[in-house]
């Protein structure tokens, strides 16, 4: 069982810290990888710690979870937490979630969609993200442009 869902056996839906990983993976022409979620909106491949892992283990096995690709060279970018990320989901869950995001370009393997989580993958310009792309995302992809110029 996936470690949130046992905390919130306990704590119903009250504000939890959610921590895990997303991943900006650049292909050559230097586009991203965003993800079509169930819900419409676009977003990085990524998902939440399970017990014993590190941040960069979650990056690496969500990535390859959702997109069958394999990740190598992660280059941490920051980690983003505080009030700003504060979240009331759907079926009313709130959370604070503290992310991890890596880039890299350095990938293998053959692209496969987990259609449990995903509609769809696509590489888009970062100059050129899609509407539906969450804030939250957008925030992490602006971040890696500014330091990457």
């Amino acid at each position: 069982m996936e470690y949130y869902k046992y905390l919130r056996r306990y704590v119903g839906s009250r504000p939890i810290i959610l921590p895990g990983s997303v991943v900006i993976i650049l292909n050559e022409q230097n586009q991203v990888l965003l993800q079509k979620r169930k819900d419409g909106n676009w977003g990085l491949p990524g998902g939440l710690m399970d017990l014993g892992e590190s941040f960069e283990e979650v990056a690496k096995r969500e990535v390859f979870e959702e997109t069958g690709l394999i990740v190598k060279n992660l280059r941490l970018l920051s980690v983003f937490s505080g009030a700003d990320y504060y979240f009331r989901v759907s079926n009313g869950d709130e959370l604070y979630s503290v992310t991890a995001v890596y880039y890299t370009k350095d990938i293998s393997g053959d692209m496969k969609i987990d259609y449990s989580e995903s509609e769809k993958m696509q590489y888009f310009s970062i100059n050129s993200l899609p509407d539906k792309l969450t804030d939250e995302y957008r925030g992490f992809i602006e971040q890696y442009i500014k330091c990457n110029k």
